[in-house]
């Protein structure tokens, strides 16, 4: 097993220099195999190829993103993590093979946006989901500012308009620049940076590429 582990660093390692997300640190896909084990890099080798897919029409992305996160199983926070909320890398989401909602839906924004979709069309949303009678997050795309978006959720693997999703109900979203609630329309309310595990997810991010 460990052999294989290190076939899988070296084809990392000697592949073309790329930037962003698909540019995994040797050190960092070594860390999560200690962390989660040894089909780690088998399971970054997915998203890797995922992330570097020739390009698509942006519905086919968002379509591929949706069916890629979803495929990784769902797990609570407090049986996953031991905490009982915790906004996971895409990394460590990919790594564990274990997710909750924001996970999936970080997972997907922080994909498309690595495969050129601009972040101006993307927003994490905070809902409550009236058929789990719990807080829910989701991702949504807005192919222009005025449109009604589709939503990318992990309960729901259809990509469908957020005008057929009366059991999801608005509380606030989100992106890289700007926080919405759902009573300000367009208008934003302040900078993400408000959003503390937001900003410690960032902050955990910057490290794992650190390494």
């Amino acid at each position: 097993m460990k052999r294989n582990v290190l076939i899988l660093l070296a084809t990392f390692a000697a592949a073309s220099a790329l930037a962003g997300l698909a540019d995994l640190p040797t050190r960092l896909i070594e860390t999560m195999s200690e962390r989660f084990g040894p089909q780690v890099p088998a399971h970054l080798a997915a998203w890797r190829n995922h992330l570097l897919r020739p390009e698509e029409s942006e519905q086919a992305r968002l379509a591929g993103s949706n069916r890629f996160f979803n495929a990784i199983p769902y797990l609570r926070d407090i049986d996953h993590w031991k905490v009982e909320d915790y906004w996971a890398t895409p990394v460590e989401t990919v790594s564990s093979q274990g997710a909750d909602c924001e996970d999936y839906a970080i997972g997907k924004y922080f994909s498309l946006k690595e495969r050129g979709i601009p972040v101006e069309k993307l927003r994490i949303a905070y809902v409550r989901h009236l058929r789990l009678n719990e807080p829910h997050m989701v991702l949504v795309y807005y192919p222009h500012p005025d449109a009604d978006p589709l939503v990318l959720d992990n309960t729901d693997h259809e990509l469908k308009p957020a005008s057929q999703r009366p059991d999801l109900v608005p509380v606030y979203s989100f992106n890289d620049d700007d926080v919405w609630t759902a009573n300000s329309g367009s208008r934003s309310i302040g900078s993400p940076r408000q959003i503390r595990l937001w900003s410690g997810l960032l902050a955990r991010m910057r490290r794992e590429y650190e390494q």
